[in-house]
């Protein structure tokens, strides 16, 4: 069974998040690291899922076994009120059973978002996405201040996982600046891998 891969799992309402995970991922693929690009349904009101087929283009649903199978996950999601999208919390709200095996103990995870606005609540969700990781014995892996990018950003980018902000103007094409805190995140996050799989 193939474990040597990086785990993107994202939803993306208007593109930001899905271009902050390319971005990631041209990172770790730098570093031969098998990339797999995972996204997860929409959901109703109601918490039902729209539509539970396999989409006939772009990332396809992310399974349990996808996040079993990995050797290392990057979760990322646009913020909904300095929370995580109701998709993917949907998605991760079902993984009791991964918990209570610890199948996802010991990974390496990222954590990746998009806002509206400057101060959209971009960290509190990215601490969101770590308290999952937390909660699975997970090893949660920041944005340290090495990365140039970040001292300079005008726009996305903390030391809690790479970002993009759209200042309302719907813009979903990442800054330079955060294009390479997302990109050397995927690096790193890969070089991690590397250590714990020799």
């Amino acid at each position: 069974m193939e474990k040597s891969f990086l785990l993107i799992l994202f939803y993306s309402a208007s593109g930001s998040v899905k271009n902050l995970a390319h971005a990631i991922a041209d990172g770790a693929e730098e570093q031969d690291i098998k990339v797999k690009l995972r996204t997860v349904p929409k959901i109703s009101s109601k918490s039902e899922i729209i539509n539970p087929n396999i989409p006939d283009t772009g990332e396809v649903y992310c399974s349990k076994e996808d996040l079993i199978n990995c050797s290392g996950i990057a979760i990322g999601s646009p913020t909904r009120f300095g929370s995580m999208a109701g998709p993917l919390k949907h998605f991760l709200d079902s993984t009791g059973d991964l918990w209570s095996t610890n199948a996802l103990e010991d990974k390496p995870g990222i954590a990746f978002t998009s806002t509206g606005s400057m101060h959209g609540g971009q960290e509190i969700t990215l601490f969101n996405i770590h308290t999952f990781m937390l909660h699975h014995g997970m090893i949660i892996c920041g944005t340290p201040y090495s990365f140039k990018e970040l001292n300079k950003t005008k726009s996305g980018g903390t030391p809690y996982g790479a970002s993009h902000v759209e200042n309302f103007n719907s813009s979903t094409e990442l800054s330079r600046d955060e294009y390479k805190i997302a990109k050397k995140s995927g690096v790193r996050i890969a070089k991690l891998i590397n250590k714990i799989n020799v």
